[in-house]
C-alpha cells in the first residue's frame, strides 16, 4: 500500500509541476529588505496543485525597477539578476513538456518521476526565489547620547583645541551586494525580512563609527558649525570607517548622512568666540577702533553719573592715557607704520632671476637659496650676423659662416662673469656691478 501511495504521489506531483510558473513581486515597501517570491495565480489558472519551492524549467520571473532577483537551488545561489524586465529560468532540473523538446523532456520527466518515487512521493528539492529591495532605505534616525570629541582647527588665529559636540539627524543606506546580504544577514527567510531586524545593529555601529569619522572631518579644517554643509564628506568618511563591517560583510553602504541639529558645550563655544574676537585685535587698526568704541561707551556712562562719579571716571581715563594704557592714537600710528613694511619689496633693477637646475627654485643671487647650488654660467660666444645663432667656435653651427674678426671676448675681472653675446656686452657686470673696460677683454 505504501509503494502504491508513493507512486501515486510521485506521478501526481510530476504532472502538477509540468506547468510553467510565473513569479512576480509587487513594489517592496521601505520597511521590507528581502521578500520570498511566490507563484502568481489567478482565478482561471489550472496550476493550483504545483509543489512548493519548485521552479519548473521555462518559468518566467518579472523583475521590477529597484529590485534584485536571486534564485537559490538546494541552498546554493545559482542565479542573480538586477536588470529590470522578464527573466526566463531555463536551467532548472525540473523538466516540463511545455518548454524544450518534447522527446527529451518526456525522458527527463520520467527520470524525475523515478526520483520522486524513491523519495516516497516527495520532491526531494528546495528551489526558492528572493527579491531584494535595492532602493535607498531612508528615514533612519540617529542621535549621539554622549558628546563626541571634535578637534577645532583654525589656521587664521592658530587655534587648536578639542571640544565636545552633540548632533542629531537621519541617514540612508542601500543594499549594494545582495549575495553578501543573503549569506551573512537574512539567509533563507520564509517570508519577509524587514529593516527592524537589522536597524538597531546598524545604528549602534554607526554611532560607534561617528567618532573616527568626525576626526577625519576635523583634520580637513572644517569647523563643527559648518558640518551641515559637508554631509557628503561625512558620509564618505563613515563609509571608509564602516567598510569592513557594512560593505565587505553585509553588502550595505551609506548613501547620505544628514545633520538636522548640532550643538557644542556652552563653555567651549564661549572660549572659541573669545579667542576669535581677541585674534582680530592683532590688527592694530582693529584694536584701536575697538578701543575708541570702548572709550566712547565709558564716556557716555561717566556722563550719565551724577556728582563726583563722572569726574572720577574722566580723571581715571586721563590717567590711563597718560601711562599709555588707553591711547588709541598709538595703535593707529602703529598700523600706519606697518602697512609700508607689509608691502612687497620692489624687485632689484638689473638683476635677472634664474631657475636652479637641481631643485627648480627661482633665485635672484649667485647661489640657490634652497640647495646652495651655484648659478649656472651662461655660455659665452658670438652671434652670427647671418642667422643669429649663438656660437663658441670659429664657424657658425647653423649656417657655417666664419666668426667675424675683431669680436672681443669679455670676462669680468672681478667675479668672472661672461656675457652670452660677446658682440653686445653690457656696460656694467650684472653680478658685481663692476664697469666693463679694456681690462675685461681677454
Amino acid at each position: 500500500m505504501g509503494l502504491l501511495q508513493a507512486g501515486v504521489g510521485a506521478l501526481s506531483s510530476v504532472l502538477a509541476d509540468q506547468w510553467r510558473d510565473y513569479f512576480y513581486c509587487d513594489s517592496l515597501p521601505v520597511n521590507v529588505l528581502v521578500k520570498k517570491g511566490t507563484k502568481r495565480l489567478s482565478s482561471k489558472s489550472s496550476n493550483t496543485r504545483a509543489s512548493d519551492n519548485i521552479i519548473t524549467n521555462g518559468s518566467i520571473i518579472a523583475v521590477n525597477e529597484g529590485q534584485c532577483m536571486m534564485i537559490v537551488d538546494q541552498g546554493a545561489i545559482v542565479e542573480l539578476c538586477a536588470e529590470a524586465g522578464e527573466f526566463v529560468w531555463d536551467s532548472s532540473t525540473e523538466p516540463t513538456i511545455f518548454y524544450g523538446g518534447l522527446e527529451r523532456e518526456l525522458k527527463n520527466s520520467w527520470d524525475t518521476l523515478r526520483k520522486r518515487f524513491a523519495m516516497g512521493g516527495d520532491t526531494g528539492k528546495d528551489q526558492r526565489i528572493y527579491f531584494f529591495n535595492t532602493k535607498e532605505i531612508i528615514g533612519n534616525k540617529y542621535g549621539t547620547a554622549n558628546p563626541v570629541p571634535f578637534r577645532v582647527l583654525d589656521q587664521n588665529i592658530g587655534l587648536d583645541m578639542d571640544i565636545a559636540i552633540k548632533f542629531f539627524g537621519e541617514y540612508s543606506y542601500r543594499i549594494s551586494n545582495p549575495m553578501l546580504f543573503y549569506k551573512n544577514v537574512c539567509g533563507n527567510v520564509e517570508d519577509d525580512y524587514t529593516r527592524s531586524k537589522i536597524d538597531s545593529q546598524l545604528k549602534s555601529e554607526l554611532l560607534t563609527a561617528i567618532q573616527p569619522a568626525i576626526a577625519k572631518i576635523s583634520a580637513m579644517g572644517i569647523r563643527y558649525s559648518a558640518l551641515p554643509g559637508h554631509t557628503t564628506e561625512l558620509a564618505q568618511a563613515l563609509n571608509e570607517v564602516l567598510s569592513e563591517k557594512w560593505s565587505n560583510l553585509r553588502g550595505v553602504y551609506i548613501v547620505s548622512f544628514g545633520v538636522s541639529s548640532m550643538s557644542a558645550n556652552e563653555d567651549d563655544e564661549e572660549t572659541i568666540k573669545e579667542l576669535q574676537k581677541n585674534a582680530v585685535f592683532r590688527n592694530p587698526n582693529m584694536a584701536a577702533a575697538h578701543l575708541v568704541g570702548a572709550q566712547a561707551d565709558a564716556m557716555k556712562s561717566a556722563a550719565a553719573n551724577e556728582g563726583a562719579g563722572a569726574f572720577m571716571a574722566f580723571a581715571g581715563m586721563n590717567m590711563a592715557q597718560g601711562t599709555g594704557g588707553m591711547n588709541a592714537q598709538n595703535l593707529f600710528n602703529m598700523d600706519a607704520v606697518q602697512q609700508p613694511v607689509q608691502q612687497q619689496a620692489p624687485k632689484p633693477q638689473g638683476t635677472a632671476s634664474w631657475t636652479c637646475p637641481q631643485c627648480g627654485t627661482v633665485n635672484m643671487g649667485r647661489f640657490c637659496m634652497e640647495c646652495a647650488a651655484p648659478k649656472p654660467q651662461a655660455a659665452a660666444g658670438w652671434t652670427c650676423s647671418h642667422c643669429g645663432t649663438l656660437n663658441k667656435g670659429k664657424f657658425c653651427t647653423e649656417c657655417a659662416a666664419p666668426k667675424p674678426k675683431g669680436v672681443p671676448q669679455y670676462k669680468c675681472d672681478k667675479c668672472g662673469w661672461e656675457p652670452a653675446d660677446m658682440s653686445n656686452p653690457p656696460k656694467f657686470c650684472p653680478e658685481c656691478g663692476d664697469p666693463f673696460d679694456d681690462g675685461d677683454i681677454k
